[in-house]
């Protein structure tokens, strides 16, 4: 079920406000993740188990390019 209002955010390593982002809002149940070029599109809706699971792989650098 999703919140009446999410609020939407994307990363303040977004250059310049830009369109061509990913946004994430805390749902009811959930973590939704949307386009922020179409906001009415459909949302990617994750547990909290799920999305805490993949912040903690992001920050452990596992999936960085190399230089």
């Amino acid at each position: 079920m999703k919140s009446a209002h999410p609020v939407w955010r994307k990363s303040t390593s977004s250059q310049g406000g830009g369109t061509d982002c990913v946004e994430v809002a805390d749902l009811a149940e959930a973590c939704g993740v949307r386009d922020s070029k179409d906001p009415d599109g459909p949302v990617l809706s994750f547990t909290r188990k799920e999305w805490a699971g993949f912040l903690s792989t992001i920050k452990s650098d596992r999936y960085d390019l190399p230089a």
